[in-house]
């Protein structure tokens, strides 16, 4: 079934401006893109957007802990290491797997509603993750999270991370697997080493947090003796087939690598903002032409899935820390929030809105007050600072609608929240 998006502006991280034009949709691609000027083709479905609706690439989440939700709202408003250890952790050891598979729907319908079509997720009772993910059509990046603890934890937690990656890797291309280890403070180094070593055997990515707070590199420079850079390479991080470094607010561009292709950067402001963890040096990474992705982080740290969000508090954030109005742009928020995240994650030709493309899209109501005066020229900064997830009429996976007009095709919403709401209730008791 093919869908025609009519007369509508299009924008993606490429592009300089806007065009105003056809999108045609088939069979999961984005199949033509034509001029305002010229004939639209016909089609099944069409959306007629009067040059009032945008399409936009679908978000990529890039760095979260889906389940977490359940846990939205605990420990607030302390320092990461207290929230961890005092609050997080001890609530986490009383999920089961039923209760992450409701907890995962939950921010499933969450992400949709704000324009998400892709999210990396670390956590644990990771199959149940994919149910969710299989079930909603979302796509995810999946890793189980690694930690150590008593003897043959790890061996048993990289042993799950591959039995996922056995099954659900490049399931329905919807879902590839990376493995997870949670962080150096958390991960001997010897067991870090293991891990990469298994990556690289079986041709996966990693997905770990790095230096999200002043503490953690104060561990690596006082406790193992290494620089940030030369503990990647210890690890053998750098010599897998993609590494994904989560947080990196400590991550020094002067003494780190030039310019690896394998890595990508997860910038994650708003929970870092209110963990107070500190921000990161985001423009000299994009000077560098360092690969940079966003994401929330989980929904009981930031305590929102919202990824504009996250690219208009990346846009302000870093004008007003170096003072200068220029040093990031709203393009470049955009290609960070799309684009970036897919590459990293091993989903091609996803992220821009190119033929042969796939059709994961985001369809803005460009028709209310706060738009006024938006144009080809100047709408990427009318998305990035004026607009919202609030402005998403449709969210769009393989040309098929997971969200429309405040409804779930593929989803029993109430079923959900519901089921959600008993599993919060259960691990706070």
């Amino acid at each position: 079934m093919a869908t025609l998006f009519k007369d509508v502006l299009i924008l993606d991280g490429s592009r300089v401006e806007a065009e105003r034009g056809h999108v045609l949709v088939s069979k999961g691609r984005i199949d033509k893109i034509l001029d305002a000027k010229e004939t639209p083709p016909s089609a099944d479905k069409i959306v007629s957007g009067h040059g009032k609706l945008a399409i936009l690439p679908g978000f990529v989440n890039a760095h979260t802990h889906a389940a977490m939700i359940l846990l939205r709202g605990l420990g607030e408003e302390s320092p990461l290491m207290e929230w961890l250890q005092k609050k997080i952790f001890p609530i986490e050891d009383k999920l089961t797997p039923e209760y992450i598979y409701w907890g995962s729907l939950s921010a499933i319908l969450e992400m949709l509603a704000s324009g998400t079509t892709c999210f990396a997720d670390m956590y644990f009772s990771m199959d149940r993750v994919a149910d969710a993910v299989l079930q909603s059509g979302i796509r995810a990046a999946l890793c189980r999270g690694i930690t150590s603890g008593e003897p043959g934890k790890v061996e048993k937690s990289i042993q799950e991370n591959l039995e996922l990656a056995e099954k659900y890797h490049g399931r329905e291309g919807l879902i590839t697997v990376q493995l997870g280890p949670h962080a150096p403070y958390t991960v001997p180094l010897a067991d870090m080493r293991k891990i990469s070593a298994a990556a690289r055997e079986k041709g996966l990515g990693i997905h770990t947090h790095y230096l999200e707070t002043e503490g953690e590199l104060k561990f690596i420079h006082d406790k193992l003796k290494l620089t940030p850079g030369k503990y990647l390479e210890e690890a053998g991080l750098l010599s897998v087939s993609q590494l994904t470094l989560a947080h990196s607010v400590y991550l020094n561009p002067d003494t780190i690598f030039a310019k690896p292709e394998n890595v990508t950067l997860v910038h994650c402001p708003c929970s870092n903002l209110k963990l107070g963890s500190g921000v990161m040096p985001l423009e000299t990474w994009l000077d560098r032409d360092v690969p940079v992705a966003l994401g929330t982080d989980g929904a009981s740290s930031n305590n929102r899935l919202d990824v504009w969000e996250e690219m208009r508090t990346a846009a302000l954030l870093h004008k007003g820390v170096t003072r200068d109005p220029v040093c990031v742009s709203a393009l470049e928020v955009l290609r960070m929030a799309t684009y970036e995240g897919a590459r990293a994650f091993g989903f091609s030709r996803k992220g821009m809105i190119r033929e042969g493309w796939v059709a994961d899209l985001v369809v803005v109501d460009l028709d209310k007050a706060h738009y006024i005066g938006a144009n080809e020229e100047n709408l990427a900064t009318y998305i990035v600072y004026a607009g919202s997830s609030a402005d998403i009429r449709g969210t769009m996976v393989n040309g098929k609608w997971l969200y429309r007009n405040g409804d779930f095709p593929t989803l029993d919403k109430e079923e959900i929240i519901q089921n959600a709401r008993e599993a919060r209730e259960a691990i706070t008791r």
